[in-house]
């Protein structure tokens, strides 16, 4: 099938040329047209069920509300002229139909107006709240901070609509600054390997033809289904690598054909029947491992592997269609601009073969030592820990991050770690007698956690001594003097039928601490008749882990399964497929050990250790174990050919590893370029995922290639190609056998 799609390659080359330029220009065309890119949500928690109840209830959502700080060098915020400024520089937003309701020290309720003034350093806080949806509000937030200005007053907005618009800005900047530093990076390698321009100018092209594919169609996406931003930076980084790598597996197989004495079409069919095969393979395990993300349905992952499949399989396609048909409309012009030296494969062979013999002479002396290296970096993942990204994976120079520090140093009891408490009743009205004693006694019964500082409700005042009966007379029936009082407390927590409470603790809201009075709070959830759900950036965290962590063993296993399955039906032997699953564990741990290590332990160029966000680890998995496949299949599959022509083992290993070595260094130098420059991003996530990726390439391609598997393969001999006869008769009915290897096993 391959030689066929080679031959079809050269005789309508031109059509399959024509057709990848109108793929380009349509592509170009959903780029122009954008997309509704989110934060990266995950669907039906608690937390997020908790958000929408008080919402609800207080009419504007704490993800769609912008904290404003002003600050006046010279002014105290409770002198009439710093409120003026404060109005003056409010006013256009109040005249704004996107603004819902605007909250000063003035108008806000009595628990929280006293705590928004730091007299110490001359500041206030504003609570603006933006109308609609989500993506709308973030849509309409570039605007309304432009309307934001003051000649008297410093101006700084954090939240959640500044930090992702702040971090939208530094992820396009970062995605454009990765791929001028990795582009040029990549061109380098392939013209050490290649030694012509023009054979080394290819494979960019198709890199760049599949990202940009890619990311079109991931965006027009974007409008029906949640894609998260970053989703937008991982397709690019693994579309320019794995294209990239495919292409230059062709373009080496077709060079090597030529200069074995084949005419142009016999060159070009006899490269789509082996290297065309090999990347085929190659793709589908990278897509059964980003298939192991669709497990996290009702989450962005999902939609991060949708997208990252979807590039993958652009990628195959352009290096099996557009890849061949521009080789032959080139012809002998592949040669061209060719510089003086040879490639760095051709002189390096040798030295491969040597140092491949010398691992089987000995395989103990390196298999074992490099196990315990591979061990030794992945120590550190033992002791990972997992929290939601924040604002915090900004550096200071972002206006969110700088307003979320100035808010935790000089607004502690604004920043301070609350947990929403949403009781939920059955039926309207949310307070009868009976349900307010209930709260009363909820409120007294959470405050006395481990843990807890206090509890703001309605029906927690400033005198502790206050009686049950008490509260339950002055909410049912207030005297005029306290009416408006009561009027405010309802406004902010009470709804038609829930009712809000804050429980607030010194812990951080990542830290242990404050998960144990989570966990705590969610024991009884009993409230007279009605329900307790707890909300609040602890109680995301912790649901959001808990549904990664829930899922990650199917994923896993999906993965792991797959690969299996599809290096069996490629090589016809159950041992190399359970070699190669433990060969990818140890480069991947290895990986997440100096992961844990760096952004973690807070080491090299990290100044600030955080947990990691939990998606990373599952993400790096299931990309990893599917990139880690390129390299076995194009290794194994030529030593696999040298097998069946000799039936020597020792033999086959070490001219499969001579021939694909260089290959296997220049394909990773290229993977680790790539993925390097996305780890000098700003945002600390896609500096996680890009140099966990690099070092997974970097040791899968050194230590993984060059010791363990000539050491292992030398170990197991003739039984690295063994299968029981049934499988093997089954892999022949699905058009997978018939070789020569598969012809000794089963006679």
């Amino acid at each position: 099938m391959f030689e066929q799609l080679g031959s079809l390659a050269y005789r309508h080359r031109r059509l399959f040329l024509l057709l990848s330029g109108v793929f380009l220009a349509l592509s170009v065309t959903l780029l122009v047209r954008g997309g509704r890119l989110t934060s990266g949500r995950i669907h039906n928690l608690e937390a997020s069920q908790a958000r929408s109840i008080a919402a609800e209830v207080q009419k504007r959502d704490e993800e769609t509300t912008v904290v404003v700080i002003f600050r006046a060098p010279e002014l105290s915020p409770r002198t009439p002229a710093f409120r003026a400024a404060v109005e003056r520089a409010l006013d256009p937003l109040r005249q704004d139909p996107r603004v819902s309701e605007i909250i000063t020290p003035e108008t806000a309720d009595l628990i929280t107006g006293p705590h928004m003034f730091d007299d110490a350093h001359h500041q206030s806080l504003a609570l603006v709240a933006v109308r609609g949806e989500y993506a709308d509000a973030l849509a309409a937030y570039p605007e309304l901070r432009a309307k934001l200005h003051s000649d008297q007053l410093e101006i700084t907005c954090t939240g959640q609509l500044a930090y992702m618009h702040d971090l939208d800005s530094t992820l396009a900047h970062d995605l454009m600054r990765a791929e001028l530093i990795s582009i040029p990076l990549a061109l380098l390698v392939l013209l050490l390997v290649f030694r012509t321009v023009v054979a080394a100018v290819l494979p960019v092209g198709v890199g760049a033809l599949a990202v940009v594919g890619g990311i079109a169609i991931v965006t027009a996406l974007s409008r029906v289904v949640d894609v998260a931003q970053y989703t937008i930076n991982v397709c690019s980084l693994i579309g320019l690598g794995v294209a990239i790598d495919y292409s230059l597996f062709v373009v080496s197989r077709y060079r090597e054909e030529l200069a074995a004495g084949y005419d142009y079409p016999e060159a070009l069919s006899r490269t789509m029947a082996t290297a065309g095969r090999v990347v085929t393979f190659s793709g589908v395990a990278v897509g059964t491992g980003l298939a192991g993300l669709l497990f996290f349905e009702g989450s962005y992952l999902a939609a991060m592997g949708g997208g990252g499949a979807i590039v993958v399989g652009l990628a195959i396609v352009f290096a099996l269609t557009f890849l061949p048909a521009l080789l032959a409309v080139l012809g002998p012009r592949i040669h061209a601009l060719r510089l003086l030296r040879p490639s760095v494969a051709s002189t390096s062979a040798g030295r491969w073969h040597a140092m491949v013999s010398a691992v089987m002479r000995r395989p103990l002396l390196f298999l074992l030592p490099t196990i315990a290296v591979l061990l030794v970096l992945g120590a550190p993942f033992a002791h990972i820990r997992l929290a939601a990204a924040d604002v915090r994976v900004l550096s200071g120079a972002s206006e969110a991050r700088r307003g979320y520090d100035v808010l935790h140093s000089d607004f502690p009891a604004m920043a301070a770690t609350r947990m929403t408490v949403a009781v939920k009743f059955p039926t309207g009205p949310a307070l009868t007698r009976e349900r307010i004693g209930a709260l009363f006694d909820l409120s007294r019964r959470l405050a006395k956690l481990p843990g807890v500082k206090r509890v703001e409700s309605i029906v927690d005042g400033d005198d502790p001594d206050t009686e049950k009966e008490t509260y339950e007379d002055v909410l049912l029936d207030p005297p005029p003097m306290f009416a408006d009082m009561v009027a405010m407390g309802k406004k902010a927590a009470v709804g038609d039928s829930a009712v809000l409470m804050w429980v607030v603790t010194d812990e951080a809201p990542d830290s242990d601490g404050a998960r144990a009075v989570l966990r705590a709070l969610r024991v009884d959830r009993r409230v007279g008749d009605g329900t307790l759900l707890v909300g609040g950036r602890t109680a995301m965290d912790t649901d959001s882990t808990d549904f990664i962590v829930s899922r990650t063993p199917r994923a896993v296993g999906l993965v792991v399964a797959g690969t299996l399955v599809v290096l069996f039906l490629l090589f016809g032997s159950v041992v190399l497929p359970i070699k190669a699953v433990v060969m990818n564990v140890f480069s991947i741990a290895g990986s997440f050990g100096a992961l844990v290590w760096v952004f973690q332990d807070g080491h090299l160029f990290v100044k600030e250790g955080r947990p990691l966000e939990p998606s990373v680890p599952v993400l790096l998995f299931c990309v990893l174990f599917g990139l880690s496949m390129d390299y076995e299949v194009l290794m194994l599959s030529r030593i696999k050919e040298s097998y069946d022509a000799s039936g020597d083992n020792t033999q086959a290993v070490a001219d499969g590893l001579e021939k694909t070595a260089g290959l296997i260094t220049s394909a990773a130098a290229i993977m680790v370029s790539v993925f390097s420059a996305f780890a000098m991003a700003s945002v600390v996530l896609l500096q996680a995922v890009g140099l966990g990726m690099a070092l997974a390439v970097a040791l899968d391609a050194t230590l993984v290639r060059v010791l363990l598997v000539p050491s292992t393969m030398r170990l197991f001999g003739d039984a690295n190609w063994w299968a029981p006869k049934w499988m093997l008769w089954l892999r022949a009915r699905c058009g997978f056998g018939g070789d020569v290897t598969e012809s000794r096993r089963l006679t």
